[in-house]
């Protein structure tokens, strides 16, 4: 149903950011999403200008059931950020960051990027473990889990979430942390947005950088199974300390690494120890030398956002993923294959090494789906040009079958994009059944009206 005006004059009396109705100059840029194939119109966008105006936009939703999206980056590829003929309540001015280097807490409000976050803790030789692309939003980020170049030496984000201010479906502000609201802290770090609208976090922060070890080594396709296989073996018996994540594209031009496809083998230390980080380092450079090397030190915002520039806002992108228990020889085969079908920049395969910090955490003390994958792959496009859709979506979705027989049954969410079949929930296939119970009854007890459902959504009846 249409809002009337004296509707939108109300909502805009009652808050104190900015409302925006179709009729506005600039609602097509404030309505638009990270991923381009997403092109949906709310009725009204409410841009917060404040905590206090969470509320007023619960109660619209309440009082008129039409559809809520919220928003933090915008950076979601399931395009959960907005939504057709609803009320879109956008995050993004709400980015404030107070570093406490004592305690080594961060917190964070629900708009800032990851960016944001490294830029404001590099300062104090602190870094919040987060994601790989810096203009991801915190919020989406952290409800999903948080995978990144700090997971097997401290966890994912949601490990290192000492609390987090939320506003529940009746409007009421609360905290939740293990002492207050400790069901509603454990459903928040796994089970996404589904219990209510969280203002900011408040993480746990380790002394890393601003300069760090870190770098990639690279490698030609002729050397891809060689290399796999050398890098699984060195993974049996890698450290804690070190992350590595594989990447299989056709670089970007402004790379000047030409245009065929190359594996790109990027690690980051976080030990203490920078001599035995090299050791590591070396070790694995000498189980299979790469073609190219970089292993300098560099800044760790640098690090952070060097992939930014591939997947910038208005891309096509179409994401599938699956995980693996371990690798084997036929499996490499089969990822090697299937990477090597790309023929141009816009698609990209992400294989990350998990376990380490990421792997001990008690199953339960999350709701996070599993904890025993060894190794997680992302398959995704991103392209500019809508007449490469087609083309682009079969490459993800082939792939994606033929490492389905040997994949584990959970995924993670945040890699989970827009379904063909919006009546298909595969939100609820990622999470075990005791898990699933438990949410779903968190959902009863904080959102029974599901009012918070443009989500990767678990609703009340499940």
């Amino acid at each position: 149903m249409p809002l009337s005006a004296a509707t939108i004059d109300r909502l805009r009396t009652a808050v104190r950011g900015r409302v925006l109705a179709g009729t506005d100059a600039d609602f097509d840029d404030a309505r638009r999403v990270w991923n381009g194939m997403i092109d949906k119109r709310p009725l009204v966008i409410v841009q917060a200008g404040s905590v206090d105006d969470v509320a007023p936009v619960i109660a619209l939703a309440r009082e008129t059931g039409l559809p809520l999206a919220i928003r933090g980056g915008g950076h979601n590829v399931a395009g959960n950020g907005t939504v057709d003929g609803g009320i879109l309540l956008d995050m993004g001015a709400l980015n404030g960051i107070e570093v406490d280097p004592d305690a080594r807490l961060v917190t964070v409000q629900a708009g800032a990027t990851l960016g944001d976050i490294d830029r404001a803790t590099e300062p104090f030789s602190l870094a919040v473990p987060v994601g790989v692309v810096s203009g991801t939003g915190i919020a989406g980020l952290t409800l999903g889990g948080g995978v990144g170049w700090l997971a097997r030496r401290y966890g994912l984000t949601i490990d290192n979430l000492a609390a987090a201010d939320v506003v529940l479906a009746t409007g009421e502000r609360v905290q939740a942390s293990e002492t207050e609201h400790p069901d509603l802290f454990w459903g928040l770090r796994g089970g996404g947005g589904n219990f209510g609208v969280v203002t900011s976090f408040t993480f746990r922060a380790y002394p890393h950088g601003p300069d760090v070890l870190a770098g990639t080594l690279v490698y030609e396709r002729a050397r891809w199974g060689e290399a796999l296989r050398a890098w699984t073996g060195w993974c049996a018996t890698a450290p804690d300390e070190i992350t590595t994540l594989i990447t299989f594209m056709v670089p970007p031009a402004d790379w000047e690494m030409g245009d065929q496809v190359l594996m790109f083998l990027g690690f980051a230390w976080a030990g203490s120890d920078r001599g035995e980080g090299e050791a590591v380092i070396g070790r694995l450079q000498n189980a299979c030398p790469p073609d190219v090397a970089v292993t300098d030190p560099t800044r760790w915002v640098t690090f952070q956002s060097a992939f930014d520039t591939a997947m910038p806002k208005g891309v096509r992108a179409y994401w599938r993923n699956a995980w693996f228990a371990d690798m084997d020889d036929q499996l490499i085969d089969v990822l090697a294959v299937n990477c090597g079908a790309q023929a141009q920049f816009g698609t990209a395969v992400d294989l990350h090494h998990m376990g380490g910090a990421f792997g001990r955490v008690p199953e339960d003390a999350t709701a996070f789906p599993d904890r025993s994958a060894g190794f997680w792959l992302n398959i995704y496009g991103f392209w500019p040009d809508a007449a490469d859709d087609a083309a682009r979506i079969a490459w993800v979705k082939d792939f994606s079958d033929a490492v389905r027989p040997r994949a584990m049954a959970t995924q993670y969410v945040n890699f989970m994009g827009h379904e063909d079949d919006p009546a298909v929930r595969k939100s609820l296939a990622v999470y075990p059944a005791a898990k699933l119970a438990r949410l779903v009854a968190l959902k009863r007890r904080y959102d029974p009206e599901n009012l918070f459902r443009i989500n990767h959504n678990i609703p009340p009846d499940a």
